[in-house]
């Protein structure tokens, strides 16, 4: 059978020990002791209890001022019952089996804060008299500040009616709301209690809602937790006495209200009163900030000075729960914001090398990215699809005075005309069908930081202007807005569209075109960059290793030659689909060149490149055939010098050397 010291010094519970059968338990006050009492009418080893023959027993071991039960010295062994209670100097332990038993018939009082005093009643705290039911007017009869269940009192006092009932509630109570977990849980258990431990027919538990401010009124509260025995459901609170209670932060007991309507409950059909009502205050640091309300009603009891202790004991719990559920929510919430941050940093950290190539054009682009990163510049970056222009902004901004400030990615060909203006600039409730919530824009979201416009000549005209003003310093407004905002943002665009071609053909603006061609970086094309496939292959690989658990070795000879010699149509993105796919399907400890699944789609550029007739022959020189191929890729090009140096896999400077050379003119 279970058994227990319950242990008290003074008017002061302290401690629960659970006695196991087996284990001797030393009383005494030296340090080594498993109960220690901290007090010189104590011994160093004064006593000790252990299971013998199925019963509990205490032993005095020759203490100097000895060990009292029941009221009766003991010398050597005693036998213990439930509910004998031992004395040691100032130091009370009851012994129980029951826990709910350990509080009754203690002979030291607990001090009752205006009930009574060595057996004589006196008024409560603001009480001139104490009144029968029967003459008891309809008003308040008891109010209280604090719970003497949780106050040091004289060890002259005596309980008063209950307290040891109520105080094994509490102990209970308090040890089941520190494990809850949620606020809507602390608060059912705490109704739980009160309906246990109270003559209680209804009560509800509110708590100020998250927005409240200031002064608390009943219109900031929420209804977070209700209980009723009987059949009417539960009435909220009045204004009157909610009021009272958070002005006043003083539990209030009022009983014979069912004619007052400032304090009473009633139904607007008149087949329900609350007789009496209680509502204490549930405070955290000296501020109201909920209540606990109860009431019974004609059918039931009635509600008194007890009840009224015992809720606003119940309330000073719940408070502590809940202060500790919100630290625990604050600790929950920082340790998300710092894993954000580590993984935000990882990224930071990763962003170069994932850049993967070694090849002298790639180290180009990455020195490309050095000096643009330290500016303010727009910057616009062009490539096929695939080449991973993403990553290099992501680059540009982690490697800028931006990269604390977030990082945000818009595609403008994913979305209509309508929705890339809400994208970017945001809405407002209302602003259009769907429009439900205030909604912020992309260019709010990437204030003091960076915001990447991909596929930006697909903006239509429209959004171009509204763009193009932001771009020059403007404020912008919200769409259905009228709010001024005004934001601080560095934009990257990036492309695979020929802009200048647009701007000759009028689709893109021109003077959009020149604020965003400050800084270009030109990412090349995979089959511009043969050396650096094995390299990026040899990564995803490993990526996809640990992603999926598997061992891979690498890839067959057969394997790296066909890669070497594929064109690549979709670039590094597809390189990254056919290694993740092979390393998915493929059953050999290697990749081999029949695990590769290759399109035989044409690149973005070979419509653009001179091609050779296979049935004839004409002899030249490579000058004449040179001349005829720059010629040719540039009148497909609308002689774009730009977009034809990229097909050509030249420098511009080079191109514009050759055009003198050849003596090359438009339309030749």
């Amino acid at each position: 059978m279970l058994a227990y010291l319950v242990i008290r010094e003074g008017t002061k519970w302290t401690d629960v020990f659970r006695l196991t059968a087996g284990r001797t338990v030393t009383i005494g006050r030296a340090s080594t002791c498993q109960i220690v009492i901290k007090d010189e009418r104590c011994s160093r080893n004064h006593g000790e209890v252990f299971s013998s023959g199925g019963k509990w027993t205490i032993r005095d071991l020759d203490s100097r001022n000895g060990t009292v039960v029941g009221g009766q010295q003991i010398h050597g062994d005693h036998i213990l019952e439930p509910g004998d209670v031992i004395r040691i100097a100032h130091c009370q332990m009851a012994f129980v089996h029951d826990l709910s038993q350990a509080f009754v018939g203690v002979d030291d009082s607990l001090d009752t804060n205006g009930e009574t005093v060595s057996g004589v009643p006196i008024p409560s705290i603001s009480d001139s008299h104490v009144l029968d039911d029967a003459f008891e007017p309809t008003t308040i009869t008891h109010r209280r500040g604090h719970t003497r269940y949780l106050q040091r009192s004289p060890a002259t006092d005596v309980p008063p009616p209950k307290v040891g009932e109520s105080a094994a509630q509490l102990c209970r109570l308090a040890f089941e709301l520190a494990n809850q977990t949620s606020v809507t849980d602390a608060a059912n258990l705490a109704l739980d209690g009160l309906f246990e431990g109270t003559n209680v027919d209804a009560g509800g538990l509110l708590l100020a809602t998250r927005d409240a401010r200031g002064e608390l009124t009943i219109d900031e509260m929420d209804l977070i937790a209700s209980r009723t025995k009987v059949e009417s459901s539960y009435r909220r609170v009045s204004a009157f006495l909610a009021t009272m209670v958070l002005k006043d932060g003083e539990a209030v007991l009022a009983r014979n209200i069912e004619g007052d309507s400032s304090l009473g409950i009633r139904d607007s059909a008149g087949l329900f009163s609350a007789t009496s009502v209680i509502c204490a205050p549930i405070r955290q640091d000296g501020k109201v900030i909920g209540l606990v309300h109860l009431y019974c009603t004609a059918t039931g009891g009635n509600l008194d000075a007890d009840d009224l202790e015992f809720t606003l004991a119940v309330a000073e719990n719940v408070a502590l729960a809940l202060k500790n559920l919100s630290l625990q929510q604050a600790l929950t919430e920082d340790l998300s914001a710092t894993r954000s941050e580590v993984v935000q940093l990882r990224k930071q950290l990763g962003t170069q090398s994932e850049i993967i190539g070694s090849s002298a054009i790639m180290k180009q682009v990455q020195e490309e990215i050095s000096r643009a990163a330290p500016s303010r510049a727009t910057v616009l970056i062009r490539g096929e699809s695939g080449v991973g222009k993403e990553l290099v902004a992501r680059a540009v901004h982690f490697s800028s005075p931006r990269s604390n400030g977030p990082f945000v990615c818009l595609n403008c060909a994913a979305l209509s005309e309508t929705l890339l203006e809400s994208e970017l600039f945001g809405h407002e409730r209302g602003a259009f069908t769907g429009a439900t919530e205030r909604k912020i824009g992309k260019f709010e979201a990437a204030d003091q930081g960076t915001l990447m416009l991909d596929e930006i000549g697909e903006m239509s005209s429209s959004i171009q202007s509204k763009f193009l003003r932001v771009l020059e310093g403007h404020p912008f407004e919200r769409v259905g807005g009228s709010k001024a905002i005004k934001v601080d943002v560095r934009v990257i665009a990036a492309t695979n569209r020929d802009l200048e071609r647009a701007v000759a053909e009028g689709n893109f603006r021109r003077d959009l075109y020149f604020r965003l061609h400050v800084v270009e970086i030109q990412v090349p094309p995979l089959r511009k960059r043969p050396g650096d496939t094995i390299e990026l292959a040899n990564f995803f690989l490993a990526t996809f290793n640990e992603e999926t658990g598997r061992k891979l070795q690498g890839f067959s000879p057969e394997a790296i030659e066909l890669m070497q010699h594929y064109r690549w149509p979709g670039n590094v993105r597809e390189l990254r689909n056919v290694v993740e796919r092979a390393v998915l399907l493929t059953h050999h400890d290697v990749v081999a060149a029949d695990d590769l699944t290759l399109s035989n789609l044409s690149t973005a550029s070979e419509s653009g490149e001179f091609q050779f007739a296979a049935t004839t022959y004409e002899p030249s020189t490579l000058a004449d055939m040179e001349k005829r191929h720059i010629g040719a890729t540039l009148n497909s090009t609308g002689w774009n010098k730009s977009r034809a140096a990229e097909i050509l896999g030249i420098e511009r400077s080079t191109l514009d050397r050759k055009i003198k050379r050849y003596e090359l003119k438009a339309n030749a």
